[in-house]
């Protein structure tokens, strides 16, 4: 007669210490993930859950509580960004976006001061100007409490109307319509300036830039330029690919980029031997961050270009953005970088080859776009710079 290899009660037993088990190796891996801390953040959102009987918005409460988290970390470079906002960066980093074609700042009284305004865009068309602000959006008077939600009440879908209230630089205030359309901004374009300076101004390192400024750069070397600037001048930065793809593009063979990640990991970055033979300069200030910070000193270090402008702040962390469950995402500085032979800038900023400052009027002409180059003290300077170092013909 054959008999049962396991009792019912042996199953039963086996069952138990296995879901134990699982559990307790879920718990310790969570743990060693979490932290005391995290483990903690997890209890309470159980017991809000399960236990809270005030009214609330749990997701509101979750933005707010995973925004402090980050902002505790002490790093001005990481952020959450709540769902909205997180599209709207999906948007800003493609160069491509459904809005009115604004560039805006945050008044500390609760407006925003329009600072340059897209060629060809809905507000241009509407008449809107550099210099202006922006007091009310579709009736909704601006004030400090709400002033970070404006830009969200100015966008909206394509084709769809948006009414501001605009004070002009004379004071006067009056409503503007605008239509919102789909715009697309080029992140670099060349001219050829009558001295035979070719002008390469970057205004971001996101999508496409790479591809524009080399197209840019290409075509003022067939139009005979004798000299490079670029402008990275309120150049807050973007992709590393498509920093290292221009600067592979633009200098000889080496290494120009080294990332380094809290495992201690090192990556690097080389570019091959095919380069761009012509004196360069690059223009920077307080605005140049990040990979447009970086740009400069890699072409300074390989002794492939100068220096002008103003002092930058000295980036040295590099970035990824990591979507969430809830539809927000968190950008998080997660490696160390630093240029080819291994210097950071952090603490230091760029070693400027000469230091040239605007005026507050240049400034502003140079944010909205309409600095004359010919008025420019510091594409002047450089452009003398580079003209001392040329070889007599």
């Amino acid at each position: 007669m054959k008999t049962k290899r396991f009792s019912l009660r042996t199953l039963l037993l086996t069952a138990v210490l296995t879901v134990v088990l699982t559990a307790g190796v879920l718990l310790g891996a969570a743990w060693l993930l979490l932290g005391r801390a995290g483990v903690s953040m997890a209890e309470t959102m159980v017991l809000i859950n399960t236990l809270f009987v005030g009214e609330h918005d749990i997701q509101t409460a979750t933005d707010q509580a995973l925004d402090s988290l980050i902002t505790g970390l002490g790093d001005r470079w990481s952020y959450y960004m709540d769902a909205d906002s997180y599209q709207q960066q999906i948007q800003r980093r493609s160069n491509s976006y459904v809005g009115i074609g604004v560039t805006v700042t945050y008044l500390e009284e609760g407006v925003l001061h329009i600072e340059a305004v897209t060629a060809g865009g809905p507000a241009e068309t509407a008449g809107l100007q550099a210099g202006e602000e922006i007091t009310a959006v579709d009736g909704t008077a601006l004030t400090a409490e709400n002033i970070s939600e404006a830009t969200s009440l100015i966008q909206g879908e394509e084709g769809t109307q948006v009414t501001l209230t605009v004070r002009g630089t004379d004071g006067t205030e009056r409503e503007v319509t605008v239509t919102r359309s789909q715009i697309d901004e080029s992140p670099a374009e060349g001219e050829l300036l009558s001295d035979g300076t070719g002008l390469v101004t970057i205004r971001n390192f996101n999508s496409r830039c790479a591809e524009d400024a080399i197209a840019a750069v290409d075509s003022l070397v067939e139009q005979g330029a004798q000299r490079l600037v670029f402008d990275v001048r309120n150049n807050g930065g973007g992709y590393v690919s498509e920093l290292t793809d221009l600067l592979d593009h633009l200098l000889p063979e080496g290494t120009i980029f080294r990332q380094r990640s809290n495992f201690g990991w090192e990556t690097t970055v080389t570019s091959d031997a095919q380069c761009v033979e012509l004196p360069m300069a690059v223009l920077v200030n307080g605005n140049t961050y990040s990979a447009a910070e970086f740009f400069a000193a890699q072409l300074q270090e390989m002794d492939w270009g100068v220096i002008v402008g103003e002092p930058t702040f000295g980036k040295g962390f590099s970035q990824q953005t990591f979507p969430l469950a809830s539809g927000g995402a968190v950008n998080l500085s997660t490696a160390r970088y630093f240029t080819g032979e291994g210097v950071s800038l952090i603490g230091t900023g760029l070693t400027l080859d000469q230091e040239v400052a605007l005026t507050e009027e240049q400034a502003a002409a140079l944010s909205a776009g309409t600095l004359d180059p010919s008025e420019d003290p510091q594409l002047q300077a450089a452009i003398e710079l580079l003209r001392e170092t040329e070889e007599p013909s």
